[in-house]
């Protein structure tokens, strides 16, 4: 199974995101995604193993990794707040556009480290960039809507606000031909 750590978005955001979305939702060659699916990617693992065949991480691995990495983290509950747009790679070659974390970043990163230090342990790639606390908004296709991406990030930025975060998720991500589909595989509480 595909595989990431996460903390999802509150269903209660879902309206602020779709509406960070409007200034280039219909945008020729963007993508938005689902704001129902929300969430800020602590760690992605690719592929994850039921069974030990020696190729990728077992899944067992994987969740204890997850629970040493929310302990080593040692962060507490805390509050988080996204309100700016962003950008991958760059403004002049955009392949996605997201909303950053500010507040509850420094936390966010922390996790992040962790999480890296304790999957890459078993295996799994490093992460090839520094880390943003981010939530992806929408993934550019082709060049035909970068200007309408550009016009928002002129704009005042995405207020989408602020929510708690208490755990952090293990998540299956299946592809579909309408898009991921996400089930939580376990969860992990803060402090």
């Amino acid at each position: 199974m595909r595989a990431f750590f996460a903390v999802d978005l509150p269903d209660s955001l879902a309206a602020a995101v779709a509406d960070a979305q409007a200034a280039f939702a219909d945008a020729a060659g963007v993508n938005p995604v689902d704001p129902e699916q929300a969430h800020v990617t602590l760690k992605f693992l690719g592929e994850v193993g039921e069974g030990d065949d020696g190729t990728k991480p077992v899944l067992d691995d994987v969740i204890a990794a997850g629970e040493r990495a929310v302990e080593r983290a040692g962060v507490t509950p805390f509050e988080a707040e996204i309100e700016r747009l962003g950008v991958f790679p760059n403004r002049e070659y955009i392949s996605v556009v997201w909303a950053g974390v500010d507040r509850g970043g420094d936390d966010l990163a922390a996790l992040h480290e962790a999480l890296e230090a304790e999957t890459t342990a078993l295996g799994v790639d490093p992460e090839s960039h520094e880390f943003t606390p981010h939530v992806t908004l929408g993934r550019v296709e082709n060049a035909a809507g970068a200007e309408a991406v550009r016009d928002a990030l002129d704009d005042e930025g995405a207020e989408i606000g602020t929510f708690s975060v208490d755990e952090i998720r293990l998540i299956e991500s299946t592809l579909t031909a309408s898009g991921p589909e996400y089930g939580v595989v376990r969860e992990f509480g803060l402090g």
